[in-house]
């Protein structure tokens, strides 16, 4: 099947499986993963990876950290920035510690057990957002606090992340880069982040807006986020870091909404699925049976790292009784961050292609977990919510 062909028959089959997921109260994401393990080398083998498979998934990434960067509310993040840092930071520990620990236990090297540890220190807010408007509470104390450390989560996570592959390209270059430079490298780009949020998007995007051109301020965007992209793979980074900051220095403009609203439809129209769709090609049921015991302890940890560090961090920050289970909670969902630092790092040689289905497997399966617990301690802490909405 060619690439046209096959991208028609994977956008209608995503389309339709993201459909009945949303029906039946599942995300999306998961759909669309399965999809590519349906169809995949896995299952049926309709569709194998090739290189423009490849090409829309690395654009599908990009896109998506963008646009994760452009939801990333700092101006939440600093109202609530005591109890959302002390949350994220916990939430990011434990699972570093207790799954990087047993992934060591496991057989695998440090380097590799830590950076499972990394995939699952990452939380997908989304799943949780949902769940919470259904029941009112997103503008609670409790609601805040989890998207404020859900910003923060991401941040931590992207750094963490940078500083691997930082590692991990360092050493496959040998004595052709030396560290020094290296990180010397990569603290100029984070300056660069600095500058292009506080001075030079702004700029660039209030030129662009003289630009006697159709929806210049979007192309503009999409210029910042693919030049940072670049800037980021150029100094060994991933290129979705490059396009987070990018995201985050554009939602500080006044074209934040603009570019949002028409960035977005592109990205999932098209690449986003085939990213995800990526994702089910890449995976293989070959070796499950030997690895059965590994996949359920590192769901059953995935859960718990979240739902006990979090719940911690809340107690931490003041919070008292249910309102740290529903923190915990609504911040165990992985979701589209936990695939993406899986996928970058699988592409970096972070992770070996033999583990990637296992990690893909039970990130899968704390994410349909997730809105479980999350309903669950909901259902039964509605007079343990700090009261009325906030104001914001």
């Amino acid at each position: 099947m060619n690439f046209v062909g096959a991208l028609a028959f994977l956008l209608i089959t995503t389309t339709l499986a993201g459909h009945f997921a949303r029906r039946f109260g599942l995300p999306a994401v998961v759909a669309e993963i399965l999809v590519g393990i349906l169809v995949g080398p896995a299952a049926l083998g309709f569709i194998h990876g090739s290189s423009l498979i490849s090409t829309f998934s690395d654009i599908g990434v990009i896109v998506l950290m963008f646009l994760g960067g452009l939801e990333s509310d700092l101006g939440l993040l600093k109202r609530y920035l005591r109890p959302a840092i002390i949350v994220a930071v916990s939430g990011v520990i434990a699972p570093v510690v207790l799954i990087g620990l047993t992934s060591h236990l496991f057989g695998f090297n440090w380097f590799e057990a830590i950076f499972i540890g990394v995939i699952f220190s990452a939380t997908s807010v989304s799943i949780s957002v949902e769940v919470l408007k259904e029941y009112g509470a997103l503008s609670t104390r409790e609601g805040a606090t989890i998207l404020g450390a859900a910003v923060a989560d991401d941040i931590i996570g992207v750094i963490l992340l940078s500083i691997m592959i930082a590692f991990m390209g360092t050493a496959e270059a040998g004595a052709e880069t030396p560290l020094w430079l290296t990180l010397l490298e990569q603290v100029a780009f984070f300056a660069v982040c600095y500058a292009l949020t506080r001075w030079i998007a702004p700029v660039l995007l209030m030129l662009s807006d003289k630009i006697l051109m159709t929806a210049s301020p979007i192309i503009m965007s999409l210029v910042i986020c693919f030049a940072m992209a670049w800037l980021a793979d150029y100094v060994s980074l991933s290129g979705a870091v490059g396009a987070f900051f990018a995201g985050v220095a554009v939602a500080q403009t006044g074209w934040k909404q603009q570019a949002a609203a028409s960035i977005e439809p592109i990205g999932y129209a098209v690449f986003i699925p085939v990213f995800f769709v990526s994702v089910g090609l890449n995976v293989t049921f070959s070796g499950l049976r030997d690895s059965l015991l590994f996949v359920v302890v590192m769901t059953i940890l995935g859960v718990l790292t979240k739902l006990l560090g979090c719940g911690i961090g809340g107690r931490l920050s003041g919070f008292t009784g249910r309102s740290n289970y529903i923190i915990g909670a609504g911040m165990i969902s992985r979701g589209e961050m936990a695939l993406i630092t899986a996928q970058i790092g699988f592409s970096a040689h972070l992770l070996a292609s033999a583990y990637y289905s296992d990690i893909i497997l039970v990130i899968i399966l704390v994410t349909l977990i997730a809105p479980f617990m999350l309903k669950h301690a909901l259902n039964g802490g509605r007079t343990a919510l700090s009261g009325n909405l906030e104001q914001n």
